[in-house]
């Protein structure tokens, strides 16, 4: 990876902690996701929607973008494009990115360390199964980078799930 995308690959990821903290400062769960096109151009952001949503438990930030992402391109399209996102994506949330096709994610937090920091939160029973054993198991490639800035990332979680 060049340092070109490498820097905007961070920022992208930044951007997308910052949908996570906006999220929470709406009364949401602190996740967050945009979707960049082949030239890094930010197509759509989505944080978490469980609150917004009625509190659905499947309102997962990365499972609406790929609802919303999926209506408007094809998968052709999708498949260049890159899904930033502050957690790595949980295993339906896997299951979204690869259905709609969306061929690149790059994330934060890994899954493993989301479930130690958040515990057994009814509103976050977080699966330990990383997003590549999923996408393994499917007929596509998708890329996928990180955790990276895990630090930040965990940051995004701090002192939310037991104050709730």
């Amino acid at each position: 990876m060049t340092a070109v995308l490498e820097d905007r690959d961070l920022a992208l990821l930044r951007r997308a902690f910052d949908i996570a903290r906006k999220a929470r400062e709406t009364g949401d769960h602190p996740f967050g996701c945009l979707l960049a096109g082949p030239d890094g151009e930010v197509l759509m952001e989505q944080g978490n929607g469980y609150t917004a949503e009625g509190q659905d438990m499947t309102a997962h930030a990365e499972r609406l973008l790929c609802t919303r992402a999926s209506k408007r391109w094809r998968p052709d399209f999708l498949a260049g494009c890159t899904m930033y996102t502050s957690a790595e994506p949980c295993a339906m949330c896997s299951g979204a990115v690869y259905w709609s096709g969306i061929g690149r994610v790059v994330f934060g937090q890994t899954e493993r360390d989301l479930k130690e920091q958040t515990g057994d939160h009814e509103e976050n029973p977080t699966l330990d199964l990383p997003c590549r054993d999923v996408f393994a198991a499917g007929q596509r490639h998708i890329e996928v980078v990180g955790p990276l800035l895990e630090d930040e990332a965990a940051q995004l979680q701090a002192d939310f799930w037991s104050s709730k």
